[in-house]
């Protein structure tokens, strides 16, 4: 099976939700479900379908939060020296070549792209443009809504 790539921060919040769920947010769903039974009648009881319900989503989330760890490729960008190219993990500052607009994309892993805090996947077109290249290069990009041409700025490692 093939490994995913991951950041170091993307494994560390995955771990520590993992954490919550299975500390905090599962002995209360147990809690909730005992104190439900014992209101008796488990055919009508709103609130002992309900912690059930929400048991379920956890023990699915955790499942899932599990796999996604262990097919994981932790890969730590300060750890891999300076080159210059755009790598996995690299923060890129590129330039809209027709409209001089500057954009700040962080490349990572599919599960932690989140383009509200420009987090972009290493499966992205931006993304896969622009791995391997350097500053001052002149990439082009095929988006949905036509090519865009980008020229990078900046390449960072932090």
């Amino acid at each position: 099976m093939n490994k995913v790539p991951m950041t170091v921060e993307g494994a560390d919040a995955l771990r520590a939700e993992l954490n919550d769920l299975k500390k905090v947010q599962r002995p209360r769903i147990i809690e909730a479900i005992a104190e439900a039974r014992e209101h008796g009648d488990l055919k009508e009881n709103a609130e002992y379908h309900a912690a059930r319900e929400q048991q379920s989503f956890c023990e699915g989330r955790i499942q899932e939060i599990e796999g996604k760890l262990s097919n994981s490729q932790v890969i730590d960008v300060k750890a891999i020296p300076h080159s210059g190219k755009v790598i996995f993990g690299t923060t890129v500052t590129i330039v809209n070549v027709e409209t001089d607009e500057e954009k700040v994309y962080r490349i990572v892993g599919d599960d932690e792209a989140d383009v509200k805090v420009n987090k972009i996947s290493i499966s992205s077109p931006i993304a896969r443009a622009l791995i391997g290249k350097e500053e001052g290069d002149v990439v082009m990009v095929k988006a949905p809504g036509g090519d865009v041409e980008y020229e990078i700025d900046k390449v960072e490692h932090i």
